[in-house]
């Protein structure tokens, strides 16, 4: 069964708290009509769900690394609005810092948010959407999955780890009428961004976007031709497109979206 053939069903966005995740929620509300279930471990995701339509917009403090509370979670979805339609992984985190001072702990923590994480939401989508009939995953990747960054060695692992898993999980529920996509961006103007430079900074400051624009030979990291760092609404227009209708005949792509700065060969 094809969306197009589809009535109503709900989606689901982790992350969506802040960033490309609330972005994504925003767009999404102001564009359909269907119910939404927004999803994150920071309570600020309740302040985003009431801030959007409020009878149809559901918020609720979900620990992606934790795979009992995203079965529990999805579970109370799907009690809540009925089927899903799509499901957007968005959340994630940064660790960055030389491999030579790189701890445990933030090996641990980005493997599992963003990798593990990713295989819990996935995973779990998928199922539910193989038993309604098909429908469309996206998530929410990054260009360092495959161009390495020095100081960025435990978030480009597990953001490679998380494209090689939902890529391999596209393929094996193909049949079933669901289709997973990734959205791959660069640098975007969003507080993980920001946290490279300051702390709690509410914009990116005219050096740091200038020194993002130019690149850095020395660490490995190329400029952006559009000569502009992204916003979050730039890769929420993506991944909408690809729960469209447009995009149904899309899947297991991985569609960069960093202004050219990095491409596949």
């Amino acid at each position: 069964m094809s969306r197009e053939s589809k009535t109503g069903g709900g989606v689901i966005i982790t992350g969506a708290a802040g960033g490309i995740g609330r972005a994504a929620a925003e767009l999404f509300a102001a564009r359909s009509a269907v119910p939404l279930v927004l999803w994150d471990h920071d309570p600020a995701v309740h302040a985003t769900a009431a801030e959007l339509d409020s009878t149809r917009t559901h918020a609720e403090q979900v620990d992606v690394t934790d795979a009992d509370a995203v079965d529990a979670a999805f579970a109370a979805a799907v009690d809540r609005i009925g089927p899903i339609e799509s499901v957007v992984h968005a959340a994630g985190i940064l660790e960055t810092g030389s491999i030579a001072e790189l701890t445990g702990a933030q090996w641990d923590r980005c493997l599992a948010v963003n990798a593990t994480g990713t295989m819990n939401v996935t995973r779990r989508a998928a199922a539910l959407l193989a038993a309604h009939g098909g429908g469309s995953i996206v998530v929410v990747t990054s260009n360092a999955a495959s161009t390495p960054r020095v100081g960025m060695a435990a978030y480009g692992a597990s953001k490679a780890a998380a494209t090689a898993f939902a890529m391999a999980l596209g393929l094996e529920v193909a049949a079933a009428g669901v289709r997973v996509n990734l959205v791959s961006p660069g640098s975007t103007d969003t507080p993980m961004l920001r946290g490279m430079w300051t702390e709690d900074a509410a914009e990116l400051s005219s050096a740091a976007r200038d020194h993002v624009l130019a690149g850095d030979p020395a660490n490995f990291r190329l400029g952006i031709p559009l000569r502009r760092v992204a916003q979050p609404e730039d890769i929420a227009e993506s991944i909408y497109f690809l729960t469209s209708p447009g995009a149904r005949h899309i899947t297991m792509h991985d569609l960069r979206v960093d202004g050219g700065a990095t491409f596949d060969a």
